[in-house]
């Protein structure tokens, strides 16, 4: 009788497991896998997907609802780099997505710039669902068994080895290895693996871009040129991307009367210098001009249009200046299909500097409160451009003509449910990939991907220097013509005394200028699929996640597709 009644619990749990219902912790389940990737983005994906193939059980445990972090979540207009430097499952995954839409990308070729831009992609312009949709295929062909609302309380050891993760509802997960595919490297966190949160300063890695910094070409002045038709001015720079010397005093020239909203305390601090603070995160909506397909956008609850004082002094500098402004000041957008636009950020866009700097370190209930402080910023914002008087006519219809896509996001009425975590925990380990990397000063050894993408950091800091708004810390720029760059496998493994069966994919070992260059979503996947082999071969040989062999782990890479090595020279890369 006792057993018929186990048996019968068993089935009922599985149901309401399948039925997506909970049980209280005390009844919580016990999952498991030889291989647990924890985190369901784009490389949770590729990984999970990676181990499955090679015949490992394989789960995923992603602390939200959704598949495919932000490459599904509203990073529609892909930046890579130069394709012929993906291979493997994210050249597969693209390659899918595209052929949804009857595209057939030319992964033999590097991009063109057009425009004056960089040639950083846009050819992978897709739509949120669909990509999602590409996800979820892939890992369910793979059989991979996908646990989500899996909100990560803390990780078991035994001395060195994770043995098992416990979930906040008490879920437990156990498996010989562990892959951390998180935006913050939460698991990598409880594990007791080292990392920073610091901006290092250029004396640690002997670099030049880290820790405060202030780039000439994001300094506030005026006589800013008039772009032409893509939004660009002469050498490249969008009008999205303006800096005048605004007054940022309630009252202007008065700074007892205090900081308008949208402007940090703090000092400019000295340039080089080691500083706290990630880069500025924020939405990318997926907006349609289509109205059969179209949910207004409403302003957040207690929408103030002082909030956005300091807009409307940038308004007013940019027409001083002679600018015939569109939103494009105010975004960057890209096409998709369908009537539908990738939002990105601006000088005043959806990032909101300042507000992402607790997240890493923020509990679940913190993170989903300052997520919502990004979305009530945004949602502001974009009402304000659409009503407000002090808005450029212009700018005013063309903002009216964009909604929330009905067909987007459904469960969340159109929004994102995925915030922008640009950057957040780095792993500090044997190997710390730096700028020196980056630009091809040094090679690291063991490659098993590759970076490709420019120096790109957004804002740390919105504050004031010299009396006038600035923005610290951000870079958009090249890496000296180098072509893409060794990501080697010392920089996914922690410390070998901290752990030695788990790798960290996202939140891996290099400084805050280097992370600026290879925090691609492409990148992410080419290095978890590389970081799931070497977890199925660890397991296999019964070895250190330190230890693998690479020679055995190189030829299984090449074997899948993997592109390790640049054979086309240095041209074309940023």
């Amino acid at each position: 009788m006792m057993r018929f009644f186990h048996r019968q619990f068993h089935c009922r749990f599985a149901l309401l497991s399948c039925l997506g219902l909970g049980f209280a912790s005390a009844q919580a389940a016990v999952i498991e896998s030889e291989v647990c990737v924890y985190g369901g983005t784009s490389g949770g994906v590729a990984a999970a997907v990676q181990a499955a193939r090679m015949g490992k059980s394989t789960v995923i445990a992603e602390p939200g609802k959704h598949l495919g972090g932000m490459t599904s979540g509203g990073l529609s207009a892909v930046d890579i780099g130069d394709p012929r430097s993906v291979g493997g499952i994210a050249r597969e995954y693209f390659t899918q997505l595209a052929a949804t839409v009857g595209v057939v990308l030319a992964w033999d070729k590097p991009f063109v710039a057009k425009g004056g831009g960089p040639a950083t992609g846009g050819a992978y312009a897709i739509e949120p669902h669909k990509a999602e949709g590409v996800f979820d295929a892939m890992a369910r062909e793979a059989g991979v068994k996908v646990h989500f609302k899996a909100r990560l309380a803390r990780a078991v050891k035994d001395g060195a080895r994770i043995t098992e993760i416990v979930t906040e509802d008490g879920t437990v997960f156990r498996a010989k290895m562990f892959i951390d595919a998180t935006y913050e490297g939460d698991l990598m966190a409880k594990a007791g693996v080292s990392y920073s949160l610091m901006r290092e300063g250029n004396a640690k890695y002997g670099e030049t871009y880290n820790g405060i910094y202030y780039d000439e070409k994001y300094r506030p002045r005026t006589g800013h040129l008039m772009p032409g038709e893509t939004g660009r001015v002469t050498g490249g720079q969008g009008v999205w991307d303006r800096d005048f010397p605004l007054d940022p005093y309630v009252i202007k020239g008065d700074p007892k009367s205090g900081l308008l909203p949208l402007i940090q305390e703090g000092e400019p601090g000295t340039p080089g210098e080691a500083a706290p603070g990630v880069q500025a995160y924020c939405y990318r909506l997926c907006l349609t001009t289509d109205p059969a397909n179209s949910i207004p956008i409403a302003p957040p609850p207690g929408y103030d249009p002082k909030r956005y004082e300091i807009v409307v002094r940038f308004i007013e500098a940019c027409l001083a200046n002679g600018d015939d402004m569109d939103l494009r000041w105010f975004s960057k957008y890209d096409a998709l299909p369908n009537q539908k636009w990738d939002f990105n950020t601006a000088t005043f866009g959806g990032n909101l500097p300042g507000a992402s700097h607790e997240w890493p370190e923020a509990t679940y209930a913190r993170r989903d409160e300052i997520a919502k402080e990004h979305e009530n910023y945004h949602r502001g914002l974009l009402h304000f451009l659409a009503t407000d008087s002090r808005v450029p006519e212009k700018v005013r219809q063309d903002m009216k003509r964009f909604g929330l896509p009905k067909d987007e996001f459904k469960d969340t009425g159109g929004w994102p449910h995925q915030i922008y975590v640009r950057e957040a925990r780095r792993m500090v380990s044997d190997l710390v990939l730096t700028e020196h990397h980056t630009f091809g000063r040094e090679v690291a050894p063991k490659p098993i991907s590759l970076g490709s993408y420019g120096t790109d950091t957004h804002e740390i800091r919105r504050i004031v220097k010299d009396g006038v708004v600035i923005r610290e810390g951000k870079t958009a720029g090249g890496r000296g013509g180098f072509g893409p760059y060794h990501i080697g496998y010392d920089c996914i493994v922690p410390k070998q005394a901290e752990c030695d069966n788990l790798l960290v994919t996202f939140a891996l070992s290099c400084s805050h200028t280097a992370f600026s260059s290879l925090r691609m979503e492409p990148v992410f996947m080419v290095t978890s699929q590389s970081a799931a082999t070497a977890a199925v071969m660890a397991i296999e040989d019964q070895t250190p996640i330190q230890k693998v062999d690479y020679a055995k782990l190189r030829q299984r890479l090449d074997q899948d597709g993997q592109v390790l090595e640049w054979k086309h020279g240095n041209s074309g890369a940023h």
